[in-house]
């Protein structure tokens, strides 16, 4: 999760992002660190800022969105039968994941759809006429498509192929790129459909994306420039935190000049918090938030639609692990870092152990090359039923630190709860749960995120 900035106000669910050095087996137990975690600045999350998607043209398609078509003639969903293939069908009366189609944004009007199977709808000729499918694993024209909206209500859509035509459900089993001519957009077109919006995804890639090369470069230097200044880290200092942890992407890697759609300049603002953390005293954890491909599939991994592709290749952990040492490198002389966290939040069990122990071990190599002194951050699968499942790694490792979060706003049973009563929850069952993973023979422990949930209202001024 994140800080919240010193002039937002917080109404809804308070996640505390404190991050702490609790128990330590190994070292001094008295030794404490506490840090807050610079979220939704170098890494965006729309949940922190959602002002910074606001001047999107139709920011509703988003890369990730995930849409349910239901034909306004049939009565049913659009469906990839099987998650993808030969046949988009019109024959399902109520919608899921075959049935929810996830963007791939081109420009404010033109997409991709990807199906579960993550195949590209498209177009093809047969008997049938130009019949729709989904058989493609990558887009091209046939599979691009513009939306339009009726002007009466958003929520009607007809779909228009590169073809000139438009998507037409014919019968519950053919659908077909071949309508053609105006629309009144009634019950009797079959070329209508009634749209419904199932997910979004508001990240680093949604936003820069959806401004595209043009507007994108502008608007993130700005809210590199403006969303975490020196003030905050006065602040911060002056307030009893004594180390900030600042997530960032694996993009900044490449600055100035990253992949599309991303924007240089983070690195930049990363430079800057180096100074303004030494100018107030402040240690640095470095925390690589977005993994290329994405560790866990959310926004805050940066991924494109939701998928999970990170640490299925051996070229993709090394190219993870060239990040880790390009920042250490970077910041290895600085005296405000203090830690290199080496993934967040990788989730089982699309990153599977192996993977991650490999990375980690790879990882660590990469900041001892630079650091002798740095801790090296290692944190827990998300989703794993074993919270020392790292520990035969991390225990040989000198610097070594197990990082675990622990949330309560995702579950309901904290909703009824009062702030004591969370308070209470955190006392005693989140520190059993520390207790266990912080052995005297282990490595050490570190809380990199704890969430609140109640009905609170929190301002810093």
């Amino acid at each position: 999760m994140a800080m919240y900035s010193t002039r937002q106000i917080l109404t809804t669910c308070v996640v505390v992002a404190l991050s702490f050095y609790l128990s330590h087996g190994r070292e001094n137990p008295s030794f404490k660190i506490k840090a807050v975690n610079l979220g939704g600045w170098l890494v965006t999350e729309g949940w922190i800022k959602p002002s910074l998607f606001d001047g999107i043209t139709n920011k509703d398609f988003l890369d990730g969105t995930g849409l349910q078509f239901k034909s306004v003639t049939v009565g049913k969903y659009l469906c990839a039968e099987a998650g993808g293939g030969n046949i988009i069908v019109a024959n399902r009366t109520s919608a899921s994941g075959w049935e929810t189609f996830s963007l791939w944004r081109i420009n404010a009007t033109n997409f991709n759809f990807r199906v579960f199977n993550k195949q590209f709808v498209g177009f093809g000729t047969n008997g049938n006429g130009i019949e729709i499918v989904a058989v493609s694993s990558t887009p091209g024209r046939s599979e691009t498509f513009e939306i339009v909206r009726s002007s009466d209500d958003s929520s009607r859509v007809r779909i228009k192929a590169s073809n000139g035509f438009f998507l037409q459900a014919k019968t519950e089993e053919l659908v077909t790129a071949d309508y053609a001519g105006e629309s009144k957009w009634g019950d009797d077109d079959p070329s209508v459909f009634v749209m419904t919006i199932a997910g979004r995804l508001q990240g680093e890639f949604q936003v820069t994306n959806g401004y595209g090369p043009e507007l994108a470069p502008g608007v993130m230097t700005d809210h590199w420039r403006t969303f975490i200044v020196e003030d905050d880290f006065k602040f911060i200092s002056q307030n009893g935190i004594n180390a900030v942890r600042i997530p960032v992407g694996w993009w900044i890697a490449s600055d100035p000049t990253p992949p599309q759609p991303y924007v240089g300049g983070s690195l930049r603002a990363l430079d800057n918090a180096f100074v303004w953390a030494q100018n107030h005293g402040l240690k640095v954890v470095i925390d690589l938030h977005a993994a290329p491909g994405s560790q866990n599939g959310w926004e805050h991994s940066s991924s494109r639609d939701g998928s999970q592709e990170w640490g299925q290749t051996d070229a993709n952990i090394q190219q993870t692990v060239d990040v880790i040492d390009f920042l250490a490198a970077r910041y290895a002389k600085s005296p405000s870092l203090y830690a290199v966290e080496l993934i967040n939040e990788p989730r089982a069990p699309g990153a599977s152990l192996d993977s991650v122990t490999r990375y980690y071990k790879a990882g660590y190599d990469a900041v001892r090359k630079h650091s002798s002194t740095a801790y090296v951050v290692m944190s827990n699968r998300l989703s794993s039923d074993d919270p020392r499942e790292l520990f035969p790694l991390a225990s040989g490792l000198t610097g070594s630190v197990i990082d675990v979060h622990y949330y309560n706003l995702f579950s309901d049973v904290f909703n009824s709860m009062s702030v004591q009563q969370n308070i209470d929850f955190i006392n005693t069952n989140r520190s059993a749960d520390l207790s266990f993973v912080t052995t005297s023979n282990g490595p050490l422990s570190f809380v990199g995120k704890l969430s609140i949930c109640s009905t609170w209202r929190l301002t810093w001024a």
